[in-house]
């Protein structure tokens, strides 16, 4: 087991927080409503009618709703899906079968649903019917495009019948090769509907990426765009696509999305005449542990882990995580900045279940300048706005004013992740967007699609830490014999199930990968993978990864997507990549190369290296810099030393980053070492 980073004790006195939620806004919050429901009704602690009268109050208040939402979870989710009234076609037999085991827990045994109903039942009311369900803008358009509830409800039946009509059936794998476009939103719901299994990939990435992940699960469905437009420029991917269709042989059906207007490939349906009908939906009934959709892992160490998640599990996770922990109902425009290959465009979904209206921004954050997705929160009235702590650095150093240069008073809440948002980022919030804005840090990851620790509405934000766990996440920072800590580093374990966890990952039918991927280290017990302090005072404070996965603008990778398309170049032998947290919010990623043989790093090969990367994997994964190494260190079976290479740059003495007696080379080692000494300086 690593050792968690430097330093390892701190102290959390209580400081004087940034923002604290007036009463009224805490007392009207979703939280609060849910907590006197759930005391009626299932014995959660009282809500008490009187404002908390400190910080220390709240957060005790707090503290005691979550150990009740943790010690009982068949009663704490049983309590969330009668809250919300889910709809179970069959009645469950109980909330969580005994044992509940990590990995294998059973939820809701026997219960029959649909998300997609559940995600389109705020058109069931004629008072929705013009209310935007979506709104839509990209870089071309002033301002946004509205879908409106009765219209997406019409869209996705007319292309869940279409679906059928073409011989989709429940489990078969349906593709996507979209950008975050209503289009993407219409697609996902309308595979639901029918109980098919979702998998999406956005257009940035190159084929090869595309096919590592859709290849494991043998799509017969591909929805796919001609090309997108991004940073003021048309990209064409009519090409990829062309690819993906020849090399994906299951697909029987092939769904083009003329975003660029280029007519449809031989063979192709076009969709405009697949959502053309007015067709109510028809929602399948599913079991509740029947796969909604399937995520990616960042691919480290091979293939990315296909990871299989649950219609029941996401929506029940999902309806607690918008409406209680983003306050999300009605009455908000929920935009998040995110792509297709990141499991935050799944959450973003999660605000049509709340009946919230969801933003969806097709194009780059920083074009035509930084302020790019400020004025888009502004043009959208975005009352809920999702970022990255690297946008919100950028816009730091870019010496941006959005409160004073934008109309951002429809803006009650900001969420970042993707990486630690640094003290200075907190700060900058206040200071230069909204002083009385709820700013919402949270983290969690891919694998649960949502949240460990992240916004309570009835909390203070203190800079630099994140609110609280999350209702029904019992999550606890462990040392390396498996003993919790407070107000030190540990690793993030998570104790007890979610409904979200993954039911499994594709192809891994006897449960090896997915046990190895999580309970390896404890026994039964989920390890994420992130450095946490949690503070006696009940906040958490992330402090970045605890493995080798890139975290890069909020999108993880994986460095070995990067090794197959750099070490492909005649002139490169191997090669290491690294991803560092910097203390400012930065985000350093060099690429360290062993040439071969009489090659030369000059900038016609560095330039080769950038474009290889750009155009087979994505811009994402174009290194900040390109350094020569004489050669590169591994363990004695010859597997690359990432972890402890990075713990070496952040600043760990090299015998407490490795063991000197697993290297094969101490000497390739050294080199980081004295980098990371002379970047200090």
């Amino acid at each position: 087991m690593s050792t968690p980073p430097t330093p390892q004790d701190q102290q959390y006195p209580q400081p004087e927080p940034l923002w604290r939620p007036d009463s009224a806004r805490a007392a009207a919050s979703r939280l609060v409503a849910f907590q006197r429901w759930a005391a009626e009704h299932h014995g959660a602690p009282a809500a008490p009618l009187a404002p908390a009268a400190t910080d220390a109050e709240a957060a005790t208040r707090y503290a005691d709703l979550h150990r009740w939402s943790t010690e009982d979870l068949p009663r704490f989710w049983a309590a969330v899906t009668e809250y919300f009234d889910v709809r179970f076609l069959t009645r469950p037999t109980t909330g969580l079968a005994e044992p509940a085991t990590m990995p294998g827990a059973d939820w809701f045994p026997g219960a029959t649903l649909n998300y997609a109903e559940h995600a389109l039942r705020p058109a069931e009311d004629p008072a929705n019917a013009d209310r935007p369900a979506i709104l839509h803008l990209d870089e071309r358009t002033p301002e946004p495009v509205a879908t409106s509830w009765a219209e997406l409800r019409r869209q996705v039946g007319s292309l869940a019948a279409a679906l059928r009509a073409n011989g989709v059936r429940p489990g078969d794998r349906v593709s996507a090769y979209l950008p975050n476009i209503p289009q993407a939103a219409v697609a996902l719901l309308a595979s639901a509907a029918v109980g098919a299994i979702w998998t999406s990939c956005a257009p940035d990435f190159g084929a090869r990426s595309v096919l590592d992940r859709l290849q494991q699960i043998e799509p017969t469905v591909l929805f796919a765009v001609d090309g997108y437009h991004y940073g003021g420029k048309n990209h064409d991917r009519t090409e990829v696509v062309a690819e993906l269709r020849r090399e994906l042989p299951t697909l029987r059906t092939v769904i083009h999305v003329p975003l660029l207007g280029t007519p449809a490939a031989d063979g192709a349906l076009h969709y405009d005449d697949l959502v053309a009908a007015d067709t109510a939906p028809v929602f399948e009934p599913v079991p509740f542990d029947h796969p909604l959709w399937v995520l990616y892992s960042s691919g480290t160490t091979g293939l990315p882990k296909a990871i299989v998640q649950s219609q029941g599990g996401i929506l029940v996770e999902h309806l607690k995580q918008a409406a209680l922990h983003l306050d999300l109902g009605p009455d908000d425009r929920f935009l998040w900045y995110t792509s297709t290959g990141w499991m935050m465009w799944n959450f973003l979904l999660a605000g049509l279940l709340t009946g919230s209206t969801i933003v969806t921004y097709d194009g780059s954050p920083g074009h035509p300048d930084t302020g790019a997705l400020w004025s888009v929160a502004a043009r959208s009235r975005a009352t809920v706005l999702g970022t990255s702590a690297a946008y919100v650095i950028a816009s730091r150093k870019a010496e941006l004013h959005p409160g004073r240069d934008l109309d951002l008073s429809a803006v009650r809440c900001i969420g970042t992740t993707g990486s630690p948002l640094p003290p200075d980022g907190f700060q900058w919030i206040y200071d230069e967007v909204k002083s009385d804005v709820w700013l919402a840090s949270v983290s969690g990851g891919t694998d649960v699609c949502s949240c460990f620790v992240g916004g309570v509405p009835t909390l203070p934000v203190y800079v630099g830490e994140i609110q609280a766990p999350c209702l029904g996440a019992a999550v606890e920072s462990w040392d390396p014999s498996g003993h919790p800590l407070t107000d030190a580093v540990g690793e993030l374990v998570v104790t007890k199930p979610l409904p979200s966890m993954p039911t499994g990952f594709w192809n891994d039918p006897d449960g090896i990968r997915y046990h190895d991927s999580y309970f390896d280290t404890y026994p039964g017990i989920w390890r994420h993978g992130d450095w946490i302090t949690a503070t006696s005072r009940g906040t958490v404070v992330i402090h970045g990864r605890s493995d080798s996965t890139l975290n890069r603008q909020g999108v993880r990778m994986g460095s070995s997507d990067i090794y197959e398309v750099v070490e492909r170049l005649p002139e490169i032998a191997e090669s290491l990549v690294i991803g560092l947290e910097e203390p400012d919010g930065g985000y350093w990623m060099p690429l360290f190369v062993v040439l071969a043989p009489g090659a030369v790093l000059d900038e016609d090969l560095t330039a080769r290296i950038r474009t290889s990367l750009r155009t087979e994997l994505s811009p994402r994964h174009v290194p900040d810099e390109v350094i020569t190494v004489q050669g590169l260190p591994h363990t004695l079976t010859g597997k690359r030393l990432e972890v402890p290479i990075k713990r070496l740059l952040s600043g760990t003495p090299l015998t407490k980053a490795v063991n000197p007696g697993s290297v094969d080379n101490l000497d390739h080692l050294r080199f980081f070492e004295q980098l990371a000494t002379t970047r200090k300086h």
